[in-house]
């Protein structure tokens, strides 16, 4: 299911992993390899590590009763995922592409916070704006056409790559299931935009995306 990268370097602190602190602690962790599709975790499965993306990216998701996924999260380099405030997972986590993940045991971050007030800020900071990004989530899924369903992927995922050019790691089906789409929905408001000259969309696998004008696709309308 996964392949241990061998590493021979120091052990990574906190500050590595998102999180810094004056006592600056070592931290136990593992290095490993998840192949494209592979598991990271699965629902309901016990919570005993953090992780930290370090090349690739994943996502979490459920299955709902009728079979469809519903993704919940994209989680790029740098992120940090898997903190659960109960002793379960509550979505399934798998990599999207070849992914790198850093493992830090739920039970060492704990103690640490325990002793360390600026690791339990930053880490009470982490499920707070992980709360906040489900609330919105379920704001988009439940209150915006697919237009600004879409558009709001896209700024989101601008602002989280911070380049010129987006390389986009997940597919359309990905895409619609995180926005409760169709993929022929998906494909069919990304055309609107590249005719309204608001996006370009290159690569072989039309992944590549280029915003150019943030402004109209905030406040896009595919009538006009």
């Amino acid at each position: 299911m996964f392949v241990r990268t061998a590493d021979s370097r120091p052990r990574p602190n906190l500050s590595e992993i998102g999180l810094s602190t004056a006592s600056d602690p070592i931290i136990s962790s593992s290095e490993f390899t998840y192949p494209k599709g592979t598991e990271i975790f699965g629902e309901k499965e016990p919570a005993m590590y953090v992780y930290q993306i370090k090349r690739g990216a994943v996502r979490s998701y459920k299955l709902l009763p009728d079979g469809r996924r519903q993704i919940g999260a994209f989680h790029l380099v740098g992120d940090i995922f898997g903190l659960e405030n109960g002793d379960k997972h509550r979505f399934t986590a798998d990599a999207i592409v070849d992914t790198v993940v850093r493992l830090i045991k739920r039970t060492s971050l704990q103690l640490v916070a325990a002793k360390d007030a600026v690791v339990s800020h930053h880490l009470l900071s982490m499920t707070t704006r992980n709360l906040e990004h489900a609330e919105n989530h379920m704001l988009l899924l439940g209150r915006k056409t697919a237009a600004e369903r879409v558009a709001a992927f896209l700024l989101e995922m601008d602002c989280r790559a911070g380049a010129e050019k987006m390389l986009l790691p997940m597919s359309r089906r990905d895409i619609a299931d995180y926005l409760g789409l169709t993929i022929e929905t998906v494909s069919r408001v990304l055309s609107r935009l590249r005719r309204a000259g608001v996006v370009t969309v290159e690569g072989e696998y039309q992944r590549e995306l280029i915003l150019l004008d943030r402004r109209r696709l905030a406040d896009f309308d595919p009538q006009t």
